[in-house]
């Protein structure tokens, strides 16, 4: 659980405040949803399940004491007495553990007291159910924590005695001392055999005292002038040694630091190599953990090298294959509100130079969302979820991936809620300063009850998202019977009534536990095979165990791991939904010792007991098979990396979304030494010189030293070509500057070299018309047909003004290498182009001369027609295309003799949707009158634009908006026009954009074009860079594309989840997205610029320009 940082400081003055929980009263009788819904809530009269976890604020021990204190408790479902029906245990913070044997038909009885598990310990967590003597019951192992007097938080285990009575033995089998632990889970990690276990414990230092302490390596019991209550210990891997589990965290690789603050583990097979791997994650400022099996007992943690960006708050965790592709994918739960009008009641984001300073310090990029890692199959992930629409739950705890309709697609099942809004902006900004003034000037401590009768308690409904087949979800909260408003924590699922679909229980905070019956087997025509195992005689429930079930081109991947979600068991009975298929091609289980099944044609709707004494067969190692792929990347090369300059844009643009200071770095690709190699040039950063490379053949370049360049490294290249400007036979090199920063706008424009035809670049005597504005890209074309090459260039912003359109160039060649600027004669109409991103010269008309194409940020694609003389502005359906488009390129896709558009946009991975109905705009005026312009964006809702930016922000900006006194939950209400005057925005400036997703535009003829979206993988990202080829030598264009834009404001997440697209084309406007291991085109970073060179072998290679990072190459592969 996260509480901001601002909250506290309150709470460091308020520590002897005392809070009451909300009354219990009111929340047990809870109406029954009588509609008929995927899930029935069952009445707590008839299940029996009366537990209820009260957690009341007390003097020296509450919220402020531990801050774990609404956190919740935790689920467990397994048959505890073979029986064949699946019994609960919930654990309570502040009242006894409770068991409930399950009687068949949805009843239960609860036999705790009898059973002696109700423990003694004043704050359990979570628990699992597990065979730790392997006798072939299950046993109860819960974690304990909480900070009272008597440091008497041990865990315990209660072992199964085989007549629905339990001996706690924690003690004997060394499982006792483990720290503030939050969860744990047996695997067993080093194969031989037996189960291990991962303790995972939660920090309990406080975290303002800790000022983003980097001491990862440093475990607990090292940290100096650390209270004992607080030191405790990190987390802790144990071996089973002969039943006695011994610590090997610290040789075995596993981090135990005290900034380890552990809320979710999850163990699987990560990238098949058929040893478990480990996930953790953190809440608070520490990234999360992955842990990589090595095969020799110890883990390499990886993070950082498989995923792009992680959730900050992050809370539960689940890993399971959401797209039936047989990779597994990860999801965190954190706590972002999905409503705008909560967002900004209640959240308060990081600044970037926060944000920033941990990156700095190895702690990742962290946002507060939850986070769909989506498995690329080649020990990356890119992350989804705001693309899958599952990344706003609010304050969220167990995140679930299980399938809730049996149709064959895990779905998936978030809890929500907490104690208090503790975040809540209206009682930190005013209430709490009132107290702390009121404190201050009597010197006597406030009521308890003055306190909490301010502090809001707003219940939330859990979430279910129903899985559409294609990465994307949709809430199913009302079909599904969930809108309940609950303070939810730990769940588990299993089948509780033997009926072939997925029951759950849930734990609550002060209010009875959820038990749901899932209605699928009446509701739907679905079916399911359910899977009991038989492991040996150590493992005998078969812990680690994957069973793979094959059908219809999908693979159903399902791992025996009971413990995750948050704090919670699962049931040890497989339930696999198989949608409509009426029986099963093939199953195979992989047991943890690598021996393997195989059973083929298996009848739906039944029950199959594997047992791991019948596997004969061993299973080699699933690590993807290195097979020849579409590109091949040059791995040895000489090339260097650019290396961007030091600044923000937000300390001088407070309202803008995103940085526009780093753009670069440009190319320019041309056989400058006419020896049928095509060379390149990668632009420098400021204060960085530009390289020009030669390409020796064969994936070899070599780098030729120009000085030219080095005098120049003052400036920011963003955009370059190569042409012969001065007719003497060899290409000369254009350069474009750019930028966003304050005081540099007359080093942003466009200077030419002449190649004196010996290798040697010479700065043009001659100076070019200056610009002075962002420059986005050189576009040269002999435009009037006269034999010499002119030169159009455009132009992205106006320095610390973003909004305002900047003014282009056309710049006519002389015949001399000399340019004069003709833009009001030759390119008048381009006024209108907007804020430029690319721009390329296709003859569209067929008239034998090339017409302008452009594309801009907060605008539409546009054609400008050549007639000889002058660039005229052409009509067509591109017109209504509003989009953050940052690049175009043209071809005949479709094989018709026309030119269609591919154009690249920002994607649809963001976390501001936008269409038509609904655009996202952005307002540009001077709001206040000071002499600065502002940028306010919104979003439209329901006839009305609503500020995108939170009360805070705004008002920084805008001292007029600050005297209004607006209460947060007063702002979040209200649109632009009720917080402007209307005069205002009827003189501001208004773009919009209302498609995020990139496309090809289909030339129908007579200016009309079709949209065409392009595949999902495409859309994860932005596109910046496309190049259309015939990758795989069909006859057929193919389409390759990289993007990504790493430098937003910590709200806006990032976009990376695009490693690269290779698209294959089959000559109809049908082109698939090629995974990762076929493809061999993979890129993580920011591309700017995608290219093509060849060489006079006639090779052709893929060349990226990228942003803070090394050039790339890749073969196109014969």
């Amino acid at each position: 659980m996260i509480i901001q940082f601002r909250m506290r400081a309150i709470i460091l003055v308020l520590l002897t405040v005392v809070f009451y929980s909300c009354s219990t009263d009111k929340n047990n009788n809870l109406s029954i949803n009588d509609t008929e819904t995927l899930f029935t809530l069952l009445d707590a009269k008839e299940t029996g399940i009366d537990f209820l976890n009260k957690v009341k604020n007390q003097k020296n021990f509450n919220i402020f004491k531990y801050r774990n204190f609404y956190n919740g408790g935790g689920v467990a479902i397994g048959d505890i007495n073979n029986d064949g029906l699946a019994d609960i245990y919930l654990t309570g913070n502040m009242v006894a553990n409770k068991l409930y044997l399950n009687k068949g038909n949805l009843t239960f009885e609860d036999i705790s007291v009898s059973a002696g598990i109700e423990g003694n310990k004043p704050w359990s967590t979570g628990v699992v159910m597990v065979d730790i003597n392997q006798d072939g019951l299950l046993d109860i192992y819960v974690s304990n924590a909480g900070n009272l007097k008597g440091n008497n938080h041990d865990n315990d285990l209660y072992i199964n005695n085989g007549d629905l009575t339990f001996t706690e033995k924690a003690a004997e089998f060394n499982l006792a001392k483990t720290g503030f632990s939050t969860h744990a889970s047996f695997f067993d990690y080093d194969k031989d055999g037996d189960l291990d276990a991962y303790i995972l414990n939660n920090s309990n230092i406080p975290v303002s005292s800790l000022g983003y302490a980097e001491q990862r390596d440093k475990r607990a019991q090292d940290w100096e002038n650390v209270p004992a209550i607080f030191r405790g210990v990190g987390d802790m891997l144990l071996r089973n040694d002969n039943g006695k589990f011994v610590d090997v965290s610290e040789q075995a690789g596993i981090y135990g630091s005290l900034i380890g603050f552990g809320l979710g583990v999850m163990v699987t097979d990560m990238n098949g190599d058929l040893y478990p791997d480990i996930y953790v994650s953190n809440d608070f400022y520490e990234r999360d953990y992955l842990y990589i099996n090595n095969q020799d007992g110890t883990f390499k943690e990886d993070i950082t090298n498989w995923t792009s960006h992680l959730s900050l708050s992050a809370m539960g965790v689940d890993i399971a294959d959401i797209n039936n592709d047989g990779n597994a994918d990860i999801f965190i739960t954190d706590m972002l509100p999905e409503a705008d009008q909560r967002v900004k009641s209640v959240m308060e984001f990081e600044g970037y130079n926060v944000f920033k300073l941990k990156q700095s310090k190895d702690f990742s990029q962290q946002y507060i969302q939850n986070t769909l890692q989506l498995n690329n199959g080649n020990s990356t992930f890119s992350e989804v979820a705001y693309f899958s629409g599952v990344a706003k739950t609010d304050w969220s705890w167990a995140g679930l991936l299980f399938d809730m309709d049996n149709d064959g697609n895990r779905d998936i099942f978030i809890t929500n809620g907490i104690n208090h809004d503790l975040t809540d902006l209206d009682f930190v900004n005013f209430f709490a300063n009132e107290i702390i003034q009121k404190m201050a000037l009597t010197g006597r401590k406030q009521a308890i009850d003055s306190i909490i009768n301010k502090m809001p308690v707003k219940p939330q409904p859990n979430y279910a998202y129903k899985n559409n087949g294609d990465i994307t979800f949709d809430n199913a909260n009302k079909e599904w019977g969930f809108e309940t408003p609950s303070l939810s924590n730990g769940v588990a699922y299993g089948d509780l009534d033997n009926d072939g679909d997925l029951d759950m229980v849930i734990n609550n905070v002060n209010m009875l536990p959820f038990v749901y019956r899932n209605n699928s087997d009446s509701l739907t025509t679905n079916n399911y095979l359910k899977i009991k195992l038989e492991g040996d005689q150590v493992n005998k429930f078969g812990v680690g165990s994957t069973v793979k079930i094959y059908h219809n081109n999908k693979i159903y991947v399902q791992d025996q791991m009971p413990s995750r979600g948050f704090q919670s068991s699962m049931d040890y009975v497989m339930t696999i939904g198989l949608g409509k298929a009426t029986k099963v091609d093939s199953l195979r289980i992989i047991w943890p010792n690598n021996k393997t099944q195989k059973w083929n044609n298996i009848e739906v709707n039944s029950t199959l007991t594997l047992k791991q004494s019948e596997a004969t067969e061993i299973q080699s190692s699933l690590l993807p098979k290195k097979n020849k792929t579409l590109v091949s990347e040059v791995l040895k090369t000489n090339l260097q990396k650019h290396q961007e300059n030091s600044y923000s844009d937000f300390d001088y643009e407070g309202l803008i979304n995103k940085m526009l200071s780093q753009e670069g770095p440009a190319l320019a690709i041309g056989d400058i030494n006419n020896d049928g190699n095509d060379d390149f040039y990668i632009g420098g950063a400021k204060n960085q010189p530009g390289l020009l490379y030669l390409n020796l053949g064969n994936g070899k370049t070599a780098l030729s030293i120009q000085k030219s360049f080095d005098k120049d490294a003052m400036f920011e290249d963003t955009t370059a070509a190569f042409f012969d400007a001065n007719g003497d036979g060899n290409l000369d090199l254009m350069i474009g500057s750019g930028g966003n920063e304050i005081g540099q706008q007359n080093n942003y424009k466009v200077r030419l070299y002449l190649n004196n035809g010996k290798g040697t670049f010479e700065t043009s005597k001659n100076k070019l018309p200056a610009l002075r504005k962002n420059i986005a890209v050189i576009s040269p074309y002999d435009f009037d047909n006269d034999g010499d090459i002119d030169v159009f260039v455009g132009a992205r912003s106006m320095v610390a003004t973003y909004g305002i359109d900047p003014t282009h160039q056309f710049l006519e060649n002389n015949g001399d290498g000399t340019f004069a600027d003709t833009t009001e004669k030759v390119a008048y109409d381009v006024k209108s182009a907007g804020m430029m991103t690319d721009a390329i010269w296709k003859d569209i008309d067929k008239d034998g001369k090339k017409d302008l194409i452009t594309v801009s940020e907060w605008d539409t694609p546009k054609i400008f027609i050549n007639n000889g003389r002058r660039l005229i502005k052409q009509k067509s359906t591109l017109d209504d295309l509003f989009g953050m488009w940052n690049v175009v390129e043209a071809a005949d896709l479709d094989n018709d003799g026309d030119i269609d558009f591919i154009l690249g946009n920002q994607g649809s991975n963001t976390i501001h949707k936008t269409s038509s109905e609904n655009p996202v705009k952005m307002w540009v005026n001077d709001f206040d009158n000071n002499g600065t312009i502002e940028q306010i964006m919104t979003n439209h809702k329901n006839g009305k634009d609503y500020p995108i930016h939170m009360k805070k922000e705004l008002t920084a900006q805008l001292v007029s908006l600050k005297k209004q006194n607006l209460k947060a939950s007063e702002y979040a209400k209200k649109s632009v026009d009720e917080l402007f005057s209307t005069s205002i925005f009827k003189n501001s400036i208004m773009k919009q954009s209302t498609i995020s997703e990139s496309i090809i535009a289909v030339n129908e003829g007579d200016w009309n074009f079709s949209v065409k979206k392009l595949p999902s993988r495409v859309q994860l990202s932005c596109v910046c860079g496309i190049v259309c080829t015939d990758v795989n030598n069909d006859g057929n264009l193919d389409i390759i594309m990289a993007g990504n834009n790493f430098e937003f404001k910590p709200q806006y997440s990032r976009l990376d989840a695009s490693h690269g697209s290779v698209l294959l084309g089959d000559g109809s406007l049908d082109f698939k997205w090629q995974n990762y291991n076929t493809s061999g085109f993979v890129i993580k970073n920011e591309v700017k610029h995608l290219k093509t060179i060849s060489d006079k072998s006639g090779k052709t290679y893929l060349l990226a320009a990228i942003n803070n990072e090394k050039p790339k190459l890749f073969l196109i592969n014969e």
